[in-house]
Parts: C-alpha cells; structure tokens; sequence
C-alpha cells in the first residue's frame, strides 16, 4: 500500500501562522468570498472556509452574484470590495461562466487584497518572483511536499492541467524550486507515458478519474489537486482509487491538498490584513 500525503501536517503548521498573525491584529480579519451561481464543488470548497475561519478567528462574508451575472456586475463587485475598508482579503471563486472570463475584469480588484493570485499583478509577481500571493493551490501543494519532507530539486516533474488557477503557478514555482517540469494537459499526446516517466506527479486538469492505472508507476510521488463534486456532494479527484494504490506515495482527496490550500487562503488573508495597517 503506499503512504498516504496527508494535508493535515502542513495545514496545522500554516494554521499556526495563522492565528500568531491574527493575534497581533486590532480588527478582525476579514475574506470576502464571491461566487457566480456557486456549484455543488463552490459550496463545498466555501463550507470548508466558513469553518476553518471561524476557528481561527476570521470573518468570511460570502458575496453570492447569480450565474447570469453581466461582466459589469463583477467589476462593480470587485471595485467595491477593494474599496472597503473593512475587507482585507478577496477570494473570487473559479472557474467563471465564459462570459466572466477575461483577466481585464478580473484586474478590477487590488492586488493588495488577491489572496488568490489571479490578477495579473500577482501572477507577475509569481513569475519574476517579486513580492504577492500566489494561487492557493499551486502554493498549496509546494507547502505539501515539503511537509513530508519531499524535495522536488532535481526531480522529473509532469504537471497535467494548464489553468492559471493551478497548473501553471504550479510549473514556476517547481521550477523555482530546481524541479525539472513538463507541463501537460488532456490533449498531449501519450498523456500516460509522460506521466509515468515522472518522478513527481501533479494531477490538476478538474477531470475526474482522468489518471488511471496507466498513468502511473511504483516509486513515484503523486499530489492529486483535481476536486470535483459528485451529484451527492463527495468529491472527486483527477486520480482513480486503483491508480493511486500503485505509487509510492498519494494525495487522498479530501483531505490532501485541498485542506492546505484553505489554510493558505487564510494565511493570505491575514498577511493581507497586517500590511493593510501600514498602507
């Protein structure tokens, strides 16, 4: 059977940060999570929040927009919120309708106040390494591997999901990290050699059971970042439960990366509100 990388381990030790910081504050802090015509997935993924922030003292005031909201109802929402005082970190929950897409509406809130690194300020700052928050979830499974004291320096690393949500920041900053990465998705051709030339394998397309037995080899380390919904509420990850047996070491979903990157998103969000003190 192989080793189980569970999240906990990390989330603990951000969730430490989290309330050292929150404890140095004079107000509470404070995340404003945005959903557009939230999903069985949203809603689990902002159940998780609401009850990890009120553990550790944070305030989450959800901004709930419908599913046919127009472009200009987002941006209204964003510069507002940007413009409040009383929020210190903003969470725009992904993926968008096709409308909401393009990064011109999503530039409209303050990179000061993107805990989760979609605007282009902070996905600059990602690439050249300058000061920003990167998206939660990339960040989330570096926090992971080194938890469990995995090092991806000098590994083979094959990333499979190109979104800016998750598998590009993932490729820079494993990359950062002297990782050696190839960068799939669900068009590469042979999808499953590459995956099992690699030493370290990131499933992150959103495709449940995309990775069977195939994809992988004994020896490897794979993080499964895929969590999608089921009509039940159960998540699903990209991995299938007979793929993840093989390896040397797995992700479960829920309890891998998922509960890291709720600890960082509130990790972020306090950062967020201590520098707002010195603006």
């Amino acid at each position: 059977m192989p080793n189980t990388l569970t999240g906990a381990p990390a989330a603990a030790a951000i969730y430490a940060q989290v309330r050292e910081i929150a404890a140095r504050l004079d107000v509470p802090p404070c995340l404003a999570a945005v959903s557009v015509g939230a999903q069985p997935d949203d809603l689990a993924y902002l159940r998780s929040i609401a009850q990890a922030a009120e553990a550790n003292g944070i305030i989450v005031r959800p901004v709930a927009l419908p599913a046919d909201c127009a472009p200009d109802a987002l941006t209204r929402t964003l510069r507002s919120l940007s413009a409040d005082g009383a929020v210190h970190g903003v969470l725009l929950l992904r993926p968008l309708p096709k409308a909401l897409r393009a990064q011109a509406l999503l530039d409209t809130l303050d990179p000061r106040k993107d805990v989760d690194g979609m605007t282009t300020a902070s996905l600059g700052a990602l690439v050249t390494g300058a000061a920003g928050f990167a998206p939660c979830t990339a960040e989330a499974c570096m926090a992971l591997l080194r938890a469990h004291g995995i090092d991806p320096a000098g590994k083979r690393v094959t990333v499979v999901g190109r979104s800016l949500v998750i598998g590009r920041p993932a490729v820079l900053l494993l990359t950062r990290a002297d990782a050696t990465v190839t960068l799939c998705h669900r068009q590469t051709p042979d999808l499953a050699a590459r995956c099992r030339d690699a030493d370290i394998l990131l499933a992150a397309a959103g495709t449940p059971g995309l990775i069977t037995r195939d994809f992988v080899r004994p020896g490897q380390i794979v993080l499964d970042a895929g969590a999608t919904a089921a009509p039940d509420g159960t998540l699903r990850g990209d991995v299938t439960d007979a793929a993840a047996a093989v390896p040397a070491a797995c992700t479960p979903v829920p309890g891998g990366i998922g509960s890291v990157t709720t600890a960082l998103l509130l990790l972020h969000t306090v950062q967020a509100a201590e520098k707002s003190h010195h603006f």
